[in-house]
């Protein structure tokens, strides 16, 4: 098992800045950083992954598609194909990065609504979509880990039922399925049995409180999830995702209006010794 921080409760571009944040990262404990992947080009990321290698730490990307003009569901094959294009980037600028997955909502266009729920074309167009991104992700040495979100932030896949079918529909080694806490806690009735029943699809984890805050002051039930996740003999990232008012754009869309935690130390300090104790006590 590896623990993970994710680097948006900072920014969307991790950049030179950076470095001492990192370092402490590293000093914390940590294993590796989840690196938001919006902007910059394949070379951006080839420098920041070998200051990633100096300061020792491995690393995962995240990345999400908040324009409906590169919708991977839409009707309109140019907003697939434009929605394509930019996974295509992704990949090839988590490649660059030294990512071996890439992980978010990358089925369909967050925020974005039809007033109903998916339909069986939507799905369809999904599929296509999705192997053919799964062959570009194969290509490069990355697995593309999809995100069920909650209801209120997307409408294709809510629970890991819905994303554990599709995935099984889409059928490709490189498309796979990521486990979130915080949505789970939102969306199914038991969140430990949906994982378990569909472990087989999951190939990373976001460790996230109910509130985004400070992992383990909220009230996931952590000692039965880490109980769940080892039992499983899952042995890959538990990254923890938190959100900060730092980021205009990123708080709006993650519906950020307060502060969850006295400082960003206290959620990646805290956090990773509530990761570390809980996994050491399910064993």
């Amino acid at each position: 098992m590896k623990i993970g921080f994710c680097m948006f409760l900072w920014t969307t571009s991790v950049s030179k800045k950076h470095e001492a944040l990192l370092r402490d990262l590293r000093a914390t404990g940590y294993d590796g950083v989840e690196i938001p992947i919006f902007e910059g080009m394949p070379d951006d990321y080839k420098r920041l992954g070998a200051m990633l290698d100096r300061i020792g730490l491995e690393r995962t990307a995240v990345s999400a598609m908040g324009d409906p003009k590169m919708n991977l569901i839409a009707p309109d094959a140019a907003t697939r194909k434009a929605g394509i294009d930019y996974m295509k980037w992704a990949i090839d600028c988590s490649e660059a990065l030294g990512a071996k997955f890439l992980s978010g909502p990358l089925h369909s266009t967050l925020g974005q609504f039809s007033g109903v729920g998916p339909t069986s074309a939507e799905k369809k167009r999904s599929v296509s979509s999705q192997r053919t991104i799964g062959d570009h992700a194969g290509k490069h040495g990355v697995t593309i880990g999809l995100e069920a979100l909650n209801r209120f932030e997307c409408y294709l896949v809510n629970t890991m039922a819905d994303l554990s079918g599709h995935i099984d529909e889409i059928g490709h080694p490189n498309i796979r399925a990521m486990y979130d806490t915080f949505h789970a806690n939102i969306e199914e009735a038991d969140p430990i049995k949906a994982y378990t029943k569909h472990r087989k699809n999951v190939v990373h984890i976001h460790i996230s409180e109910n509130d985004r805050g400070v992992p383990g002051r909220g009230n996931i039930p952590w000692p039965e999830t880490f109980a769940a996740i080892r039992k499983s003999g899952y042995d890959g990232w538990l990254t923890i995702e938190s959100f900060g008012r730092g980021l205009k754009d990123l708080a709006a869309a993650t519906k950020v209006w307060r502060d969850f935690a006295e400082s960003p130390e206290a959620v990646y300090k805290d956090g990773y010794k509530h990761i570390r104790n809980g996994w050491k006590k399910a064993g």
